[in-house]
């Protein structure tokens, strides 16, 4: 099989992982008595991303070839999550789950396990491509497209499937056996990341190279912190966590939200489409991602990294805004869509502009560390944060009445939208890089 063809298949499966149960968490969670936790289970992946992918990066760096240790990664990512299915499982369906400790123990090392593969699919794919002669740049971009296919595929599958009475069939109606309501999502995810597993070991080796000893500082990522001394530098690190607050925010919440509606005394809000479909419906916040990408090197070019970071931080405002304003049945439901496509614009627009400004500002001794200092600001210490922040607020206005979180939903998005206000504006205030 062609090589590439071969790559586009790990980043398909990695994304389909974390595509399955990401968006549609939330739901199954009210239900089973953990509704009030949902900001600590996606905070989970922000705590576990400060220190993990830096603790598996350094052993395929020395010890296991990244490709394999992707695979072994996987099979405890899988094995855990399929113990939080069958968790559910014994505690039947629609029904509340009697061993929780277990359930958030189990999930709790699935993420800690899976979140360091994102990194170890990146170097996997970058040293086969050079190992076969390849040229990074040009080949890597498609084959990373197809990892976003990958969570979009898993989104509109455990949107539609149903397993009811024994029988497995496709529905878009409303259905509470649709796996985007239960723990068969969590099926889907441990299923998968087995396959990859298995996969992981038909691909060829990454062979290690002996590299000069370093000093434990240096070896761990810390010596990049050294860039808080330059002001320039510190303003934009922590403009980032303050932005990744927002990250997982939408992530979290936008299930739940959506579905509410589906115990709104309006017939037709609570029948729609939109009500009974939340992840098909957010899988457009995925594909706007992916056509964002395209347009960055054009807005990067025509305006600069102020500019285009700004565009980011607003968009922040409207997702949230949007989000606010909208409803499921026509024509509030077209908010809902315009808030799925600007998502592109805020989340590609910071990450990947952010990504290349560390990338020029940062001397080549220290780039690959200030890029996980990037992502430790953003995703780690940020995204953190921000969903405990949200889970608080959320909890304070709605609460679950059976299987949907009500309350005043607008009120919620709309302190989202003004905290993403307020660091939009303060941003475009304070930081000012020298123009290239």
């Amino acid at each position: 099989m062609n090589m590439k063809v071969r790559l586009a298949i790990m980043n398909f499966l990695e994304f389909a992982v974390w595509g399955a149960y990401l968006t549609c968490m939330g739901n199954y969670l009210g239900t089973a008595g953990l509704g009030n936790q949902i900001a600590w289970f996606y905070a989970i992946q922000g705590i576990v991303s400060i220190f993990m992918p830096t603790l598996m990066g350094i052993v395929a760096d020395k010890y296991i070839q990244p490709q394999r240790l992707l695979g072994l990664c996987h099979f405890m990512a899988g094995a855990a999550m399929l113990g939080c299915w069958w968790i559910g499982v014994q505690a039947g369906f629609g029904q509340e789950i009697e061993h929780k400790s277990a359930f958030i123990a189990m999930y709790s090392v699935s993420v800690a396990f899976f979140m360091p593969t994102i990194a170890l699919t990146n170097t996997s794919a970058f040293t086969i491509l050079k190992d076969n002669g390849m040229d990074t740049v040009k080949d890597f971009p498609p084959i990373r497209v197809l990892g976003t296919v990958g969570f979009i595929a898993t989104m509109w599958f455990v949107n539609c499937a149903v397993w009811e009475d024994g029988s497995f069939f496709f529905s878009l109606v409303d259905n509470d056996y649709k796996f985007q309501y239960t723990y068969m999502q969590f099926f889907v995810s441990g299923f998968l990341s087995l396959v990859l597993f298995l996969y992981c070991f038909t691909l060829p080796q990454c062979k290690l190279e002996k590299k000069p000893n370093s000093s434990l500082a240096e070896t761990m990522g810390l010596s990049a912190f050294r860039l808080f001394k330059k002001k320039k530098m510190a303003l934009f690190f922590i403009f980032s966590a303050m932005l990744g607050m927002c990250l997982q925010v939408t992530n979290g919440f936008a299930g739940p939200f959506i579905t509410s509606f589906k115990g709104c005394a309006d017939e037709t809000i609570a029948n729609s489409f939109a009500a009974n479909n939340a992840t098909l419906l957010s899988s457009i916040s995925q594909i706007s991602e992916a056509l964002c990408i395209l347009m960055i090197p054009f807005f990067l070019r025509r305006f600069g990294i102020k500019i285009v970071m700004l565009m980011s931080m607003f968009a922040w405002v409207f997702r949230f805004g949007f989000f606010g304003l909208g409803n499921p049945a026509m024509p509030g439901v077209i908010l809902f869509i315009l808030s799925c496509i600007v998502y592109g614009v805020a989340f590609d627009f910071f990450n990947v502009s952010g990504g290349i400004f560390v990338d020029q500002e940062c001397e080549p001794s220290i780039k690959a560390s200030a890029q996980g200092l990037f992502m430790m600001m953003t995703n780690g210490i940020g995204a953190t944060v921000g969903t405990l922040a949200a889970g608080e607020i959320v909890n304070s206005y709605c609460s679950w009445h059976g299987k949907y979180l009500l309350g005043d939903w607008q009120t919620c998005w709309f302190i989202f939208a003004a905290f993403a206000l307020v660091v939009g504006v303060s941003f475009a205030l304070v930081f000012n890089p020298e123009k290239k």
